[in-house]
């Protein structure tokens, strides 16, 4: 089968970027977005996922993170919604928990078309580095509704911010990649009763 890969441009007043995302990569990841805690996350997400992929975000970080890093979320679940296609074949639904020291999260999606957010991280602290921490909602929110994915993120456990916001990520990434990959019991055929997703 060939590489399921896709691409998405963007460019507003506030934001310029370019991503594309190798569902089925080996998790070598090329991130720029000058928010140094958020490059660091979606490098984990690229790795841990076994996803490939590049972006280049130019934003308006001397405003603040929330555009770059929000944009970003758009793009990426663009990029997801048309490296997934039709979902022939796929598991649809992905769950898996992360432990990370003192934190412990879970993430479970489904790749419905129906796009919903279900958030449940508890972030004490404003910031973690440049990246203010009520951006990691923004930013699965926006993924959630470009692609089309119901996404659940529950902490089990925690206290330290960079550890839970880290655990998150990877989290999601291991759910996108079970919920991405072929069972062959499908036969091709798409996880639905109706028919299409």
């Amino acid at each position: 089968m060939e590489n399921r890969i896709g691409v998405v441009q963007r460019k507003t007043n506030e934001t310029e970027i370019e991503l594309e995302i190798n569902l089925d990569g080996s998790g070598i990841a090329d991130v720029k977005t000058d928010i140094g805690f958020f490059d660091h996350m979606l490098n984990s997400f690229a790795r841990h996922g076994f996803f490939d992929m590049k972006l280049r975000c130019i934003g308006d970080t001397h405003v603040d993170s929330h555009h770059s890093i929000e944009d970003t979320g758009i793009v990426l679940g663009q990029a997801i919604a048309k490296a997934v296609g039709n979902k022939a074949g796929i598991n649809r639904f992905g769950t898996f928990m992360v432990p990370m020291d003192d934190a412990l999260v879970l993430c479970s999606i489904d790749l419905s078309g129906r796009p919903f957010l279900v958030y449940d991280l508890n972030l004490t602290t404003p910031s973690i580095g440049y990246m203010e921490t009520e951006m990691v909602k923004e930013f699965f929110y926006a993924v959630s509704y470009s692609a089309g994915m119901n996404i659940h993120l529950k902490q089990i456990a925690g206290t330290n911010n960079h550890h839970i916001v880290e655990a998150g990520f990877k989290a999601f990434a291991k759910a996108l990649d079970i919920a991405t990959s072929y069972d062959n019991r499908l036969q091709g055929q798409i996880l639905t009763t109706k028919g299409s997703l």
